[in-house]
């Protein structure tokens, strides 16, 4: 682990000198720690380290500005930090889902790819079951929501569908089950491929959970490996109404032009769907419009409500407690705290050209100055060749990219062609690697896998260090890869959170040290090994198929 921190120190500027006066002074390396701005080794924990923001009572308002313009693409919600609070276990996202759902009062909405159907996934749904029935009886008027894949959801004779049903039966009218069915999987090739195959045509992939006004952001799915030994991120998001609702209206929205579950196992469309989704001679672009007219009317309610937030607190140099007071009565925050914490939420639904989370994360990666540093993960590592280009030769700034070994690649071992899934992705990542060597940008960005024995990785998202601040300052957060099917094939969302609350960085930046903590930098030597040998026919297939995954 001590390694991993020394890594990282040929990066820094004049880190020559520093250690220079470090020797001079007598200083420890963990009390130079304290200067780095990067994944450093675990012994630097959250004590040692200088928070980056001032007091609780002042705001560096140049933060904010540096982030301003993500509110012209997307709305903005302004909250405390202390209502954010980051979960590092995959039994601690479960056992939260578990105690909001007991807890939840109005609402409950659960939009995942998948539901699966073991135990600890029935133990989740029975806390559900348990809390609409106490609502019912005591006059309560909880009402509970899913979204889930129409094609995930129903793989099997035991799925997300059977596992709902009674719920679904015993509170009909309290109870909604949508699946969504992509306009791009139709006619004859609908038709033939089995399940699984079929999947790679576009899914629902957005992982959103609400309860009442808090929201848990995340991109695990609802089953057992998530809830026990699949590492992933976790987000909750507490007391924030006016976001709680821009989520439900987004799901909301694709909900009602996707299928219903019924009692009995079928599956309706909505009376008022004017096209079906995979049906009819337009090849589905009429759905396509009217799936784009409704989710994009929805996101544009609520920017035309709150993005003066973002443009009050971001485009104002002298922005003075009157300007905070005004924000936090539109905002999420408790009385006498003031809005340290942004939050944009992003939308990525490819099949019908709503890409404001494609157009923001591309926007980061070429506006981010030389002295900033981003470390970006991806369980499934598999760049559009835009991302790729923008990291290569549009950006300037430093990153640490996090990947899944092939031994902690949810594929490994299985049977069959998915087997040669973990391959296919060791192919990417070698092209990327050598893209980068070429390029001579091999200083400035660098590739780490993740493997601890035993477990797989699903983790994505970033976390972004800007020059002069030794925590970080923004994380992205939710369903997507940065890969081709999270950009043109699936629906996706995820959060931009921009703080400068201390405690809220620190959380975020032990974050990172957890999962890069169980990494190892790749090198030439790692493709080398005799397990990194691809076969010959995964190096043909691959860029054949690479926009499917």
């Amino acid at each position: 682990m001590m390694l991993l921190g020394r890594r990282f120190l040929r990066r820094l500027p004049n880190i020559g000198v520093m250690l220079s006066i470090a020797a001079t002074r007598n200083q420890s390396m963990e009390e130079l720690a304290t200067n780095l701005p990067r994944t450093l080794d675990s012994q630097f924990s959250q004590s040692n380290i200088r928070g980056s923001s001032p007091g609780n009572n002042s705001i560096d308002f140049n933060v904010f500005k540096h982030f301003q313009w993500i509110g012209d693409v997307t709305p903005c919600f302004g909250v405390h930090g202390s209502q954010i609070q980051v979960l590092n276990d995959p039994n601690e996202f479960y056992d939260a889902l578990k105690k909001l759902s007991k807890s939840s009062k109005s609402r409950i909405l659960l939009a995942s790819l998948y539901l699966g159907n073991g135990k600890l996934e029935q133990e989740l749904v029975d806390c559900i079951y348990d809390a609409t029935k106490a609502s019912e009886e005591a006059g309560g008027d909880l009402r509970v929501k899913f979204l889930f894949d129409y094609m995930r959801g129903s793989r099997g004779k035991r799925n997300t569908r059977t596992i709902l049903l009674p719920l679904l039966k015993d509170f009909e009218q309290r109870v909604s089950v949508a699946l969504y069915h992509t306009p791009d999987l139709r006619g004859l090739v609908k038709r033939i491929l089995p399940e699984r195959y079929n999947e790679t045509f576009g899914v629902a992939h957005m992982k959103i959970y609400l309860f009442d006004d808090t929201i848990v952001m995340s991109g695990a799915n609802l089953s057992e490996s998530y809830f026990t030994d699949r590492q992933d991120r976790y987000i909750i998001i507490r007391s924030s109404r006016a976001l709680a609702d821009f989520f439900e209206e987004v799901v909301t929205a694709v909900s009602s032009l996707s299928f219903q579950l019924q009692p009995d196992d079928g599956l309706r469309l909505p009376d008022d769907l004017q096209y079906h989704p995979f049906e009819g001679s337009h090849n589905g672009a009429l759905y396509r419009q009217q799936m784009k007219r409704l989710v994009e009317e929805t996101i544009s309610c609520h920017r035309d409500y709150d993005v003066y937030i973002s443009s009050q607190v971001s485009r104002q140099s002298d922005v003075n407690e009157q300007d905070l007071d005004v924000i936090g009565l539109r905002s999420s925050v408790a009385e006498g705290q003031k809005v340290d914490t942004l939050i944009y939420p992003l939308v990525q639904m490819g099949p019908f050209d709503i890409r404001h989370d494609e157009v923001v994360t591309k926007a980061l990666f070429e506006k981010a100055p030389s002295d900033t540093t981003i470390l970006l993960a991806s369980g499934y590592f598999n760049l559009t060749t835009h991302y790729m280009q923008s990291i290569v030769s549009s950006c300037k700034a430093h990153f640490d990219i996090l990947t899944a070994s092939p031994q902690a690649n949810g594929f490994f071992g299985a049977s069959g062609v998915s087997g040669a899934v973990p391959d296919a992705y060791t192919y990417i990542a070698k092209q990327f690697f050598d893209e980068v060597t070429s390029a001579n940008q091999s200083s400035r960005i660098s590739l780490f896998e993740y493997l601890r024995p035993g477990w797989t990785v699903h983790a994505k998202g970033l976390w972004y260090y800007l020059g002069g601040h030794l925590l970080p300052v923004m994380t992205m957060i939710g369903s997507p890869n940065f890969g081709y099917r999270s950009v043109f094939r699936d629906l996706e969302a995820q959060v931009v959170i921009v703080t400068q609350n201390n405690g809220l960085q620190k959380q975020l930046h032990q974050e990172q040290l957890q999962l890069y903590g169980h990494s190892n930098q790749v090198t030439d030597e790692t493709f080398n090994q005799p397990v990194r040998q691809i076969p010959r026919w995964v190096t043909y297939v691959t860029p054949i198929i690479r926009n499917f995954f």
